[in-house]
């Protein structure tokens, strides 16, 4: 099985310790070769420095890196000049999301969705990024319907996104759906899937009722019934994830993106698995 369209996803440490962790578990997962590695971006930019800090660290180390940019919150001299700073570093690709308002901020900002940041994107910078959006196969938690989600999505795409990455879901099914229904809009870009091992039951649960992820309700039944035994729903965790990635790139998914939550245990099981 290819594996150089596969990539992984970290989020920026907010402590030293977390940092040398994150650096520990890039190591192990930089020697598996993934297309590139995202940092994502906290709610109104919170993370901002620690995205763009940790971006070029994987920069240094020899490896292509995305950077999250969220709009929401955001004016456009702000992103004009995260856009700036980004080139002075020699970004070429990043994921443009909309983004969530932090508890308590004020207004959305002067670009108020993610197809307006992709827009603002192109008309300042041309082609000079490959710029990745989010995609929802189960519905955007905040879409007035499935219809007006799948608008929302082809418009980023038209905007001027080259491909876009969804949200982790755990029904192929869903993602294969999707995919086609974006096709009769005229959304003709890659859409890899969005992959999230399991190894905790009740932080999976926490994460996807937040998310609008559905665990299928076998799988979380069977979650449930370990309790705290932790390496049987590593197992368990492993054979869903593993065998639902086989069936999409069998089903013609162009890449497989690693939700790793810093981890590198997680994720290089599943990569093993899957690079048979």
């Amino acid at each position: 099985m290819e594996t150089n369209n596969f990539s992984i996803e970290f989020y920026p440490p907010k402590a030293a310790e977390g940092a040398d962790k994150l650096r520990a578990a890039r190591a192990t997962l930089a020697a598996l070769k993934p297309k590139y590695f995202s940092v994502t971006f906290g709610a109104g930019g919170s993370t901002q420095q620690g995205t763009l800090d940790t971006v070029r660290e994987i920069l240094a180390e020899g490896h292509v890196a995305a950077p999250h940019l969220s709009c929401v919150g955001a004016s456009r001299e702000s992103i004009r000049a995260i856009l700036a700073e980004f080139t002075s570093h020699g970004i070429q690709r990043l994921v443009a999301l909309r983004g969530d308002l932090p508890s308590g901020y004020g207004g959305a900002g002067e670009l108020r969705y993610a197809s307006d940041l992709v827009e603002f994107i192109r008309l300042e910078t041309g082609d000079q990024f490959h710029i990745e959006v989010a995609a929802y196969p189960e519905m955007h938690p905040q879409a007035r319907s499935p219809q007006d989600d799948l608008q929302n999505f082809a418009r980023k795409v038209h905007a001027g996104a080259n491909a876009a990455i969804t949200q982790y879901f755990y029904n192929a099914d869903a993602y294969f759906q999707f995919v086609d229904n974006v096709r009769k809009l005229g959304v003709d870009v890659p859409i890899v899937a969005g992959i999230m091992p399991i190894t905790n039951y009740t932080q999976l649960v926490r994460f996807s009722d937040m998310c609008g992820a559905e665990i299928p309700r076998w799988v979380r039944l069977k979650l449930a019934g370990f309790g705290d035994d932790s390496a049987s729903i590593k197992a368990f965790g492993l054979d869903v994830v593993s065998a639902m990635g086989e069936r999409l790139l069998a089903g013609g998914a162009p890449g497989l993106h690693f939700y790793s939550m810093n981890q590198a245990g997680p994720t290089t099981a599943l990569w093993r698995r899957l690079a048979k």
